[in-house]
């Protein structure tokens, strides 16, 4: 049996401006450092280790997975890349404060943006589009290693994880758009022998401290 580990990437400078993100591409802050080096050091006292990881081809997100395995002492694992894990594109939105975007759009429409499941913002994804991307990704190229056993990790974003969260956890489509995944908090699931999932927990680490 396998474990398939999530894990959205530590606070980006974006995050930490309150602006809408998407494929453009910040850094880590200080503190999205602390939270991603506190994930492997959590997934590490659990003694989990891992034979392959995926991430997407924007920074946060690689160097969440870098700075995670650096604390499990494995640097050197296969790590691929792919633009299907990506977050999900705001468009329009994107670099835009998102209470400036309120102002401009009002609160009303921003937050059908935000949170619908299948209403894009000019120019961008729905949460829908982003799972139609990342579903066939996740099927095609990472479901085999878990099928095989592997303890897989994957480093992406809130809503491309998202994406997976509502099909490993079975939830609906309003239930999705209520689900929150916090920066470098490891998702851990456990898969069966036809990699259905058979348990799941969210691993507390020190990022909860305060």
């Amino acid at each position: 049996m396998g474990q398939l580990i999530l894990v959205r990437h530590g606070q980006s400078k974006w995050n930490q401006q309150n602006l809408f993100t998407g494929w453009r591409d910040p850094d880590l802050t200080e503190r999205g450092v602390t939270e991603a080096r506190n994930a492997g050091r959590a997934l590490k006292a659990e003694g989990i280790t891992f034979s392959i990881a995926f991430t997407s081809e924007l920074m946060r997100a690689q160097k969440t997975c870098a700075l995670l395995l650096e604390e499990q002492g494995q640097s050197d694992l296969q790590t691929i890349r792919n633009v299907a894990l990506n977050e999900r594109d705001y468009g329009d939105l994107s670099g835009l404060n998102k209470d400036d975007a309120r102002e401009k759009w009002g609160e009303v429409q921003v937050h059908i943006w935000r949170r619908s499941f299948d209403t894009p913002p000019p120019g961008g994804e729905s949460l829908k589009d982003t799972a139609e991307r990342v579903l066939p990704y996740f099927n095609n190229t990472i479901m085999p290693h878990i099928r095989a056993g592997e303890n897989v990790l994957v480093a992406a974003h809130g809503n491309s994880l998202r994406a997976l969260v509502m099909v490993l956890d079975g939830l609906g489509e309003t239930e999705i758009t209520r689900l929150n995944i916090a920066t470098g908090e490891p998702y851990i699931y456990d898969m069966g022998a036809q990699a259905e999932v058979v348990g799941k927990r969210i691993l507390p680490t020190n990022n909860q401290v305060g």
